[in-house]
């Protein structure tokens, strides 16, 4: 497994340890460590019934984030040693995103966006809402959108070949490739060249990931490091 959520282990003892007594938290490791069945990440001590309280808790998000971290991280070895960097998305469990994102970065991937305030991304839905996906009026979708938010990065989604260039005339900071088979890509990318970052998303799988690291793709993005991730086996064992 893949280390994530040791620094929350402290916090949850702390809120239970207020009213029950406290408890020390020493970790083995840190995050992002790669741990082998049977060893141990850390010890408790102190009062007996905070330990008790808190265990379930502490188990539940250990479990979860670890899960998500080792998931993360099966995928950055299956696309191996390639400069294109493994993107998560926004499919989070509501409430919960920074956590899980945080997660995803413990595995070796890199966050995407954090909420929809810190890029301006152009999808399929939002263009076919404006009717500019294609020519004259996906070029001034995406002019007026660098208009109004100078201080942003643009992202537009394209599934067909033909809405490249337009994309790339509007000065496109990255153009996520959606849908697009190997050959597609290939394509893609060489129309783009160095004009805007390249993004494959859809259809990703971690089988697919060793022939997408050799297209020259800058990001892949996948939300399955997190919606696929299964928790992992973590006990508390008393000694």
């Amino acid at each position: 497994m893949t280390v994530a959520g040791l620094p929350i282990v402290a916090m949850i003892l702390d809120y239970y340890g207020k009213s029950l007594g406290s408890v020390t938290f020493r970790p083995a490791v840190t995050d992002a460590a790669t741990l082998k069945p049977g060893e141990c990440l850390g010890e408790l001590s102190g009062a007996k019934a905070t330990i008790l309280t808190a265990e379930r808790v502490i188990l539940n998000f250990l479990q979860h984030l670890t899960g998500i971290a080792t998931e993360t991280h099966r995928y950055t070895v299956a696309l191996g040693d390639t400069t294109t960097r493994l993107l998560d998305t926004r499919k989070t469990t509501p409430g919960y995103r920074m956590l899980e994102k945080y997660a995803v970065a413990c595995g070796g991937g890199w966050n995407h966006r954090l909420g929809l305030y810190d890029r301006i991304m152009l999808k399929d839905n939002h263009l076919a809402a404006e009717q500019a996906n294609k020519g004259e009026r996906l070029a001034a979708a995406v002019s007026t959108a660098r208009a109004k938010r100078p201080d942003l990065g643009i992202e537009v989604e394209v599934d067909d070949l033909t809405q490249i260039p337009p994309v790339l005339d509007a000065g496109a900071d990255v153009i996520m490739l959606d849908n697009f088979t190997n050959d597609q890509l290939t394509v893609a990318i060489s129309l783009i060249g160095d004009k805007s970052l390249t993004e494959a998303s859809g259809g990703i799988t971690i089988e697919r990931l060793p022939s997408l690291a050799t297209l020259g793709l800058d990001f892949i993005s996948t939300g399955a490091t997190i919606h696929q991730a299964a928790w992992v086996d973590i006990g508390l064992d008393w000694q």
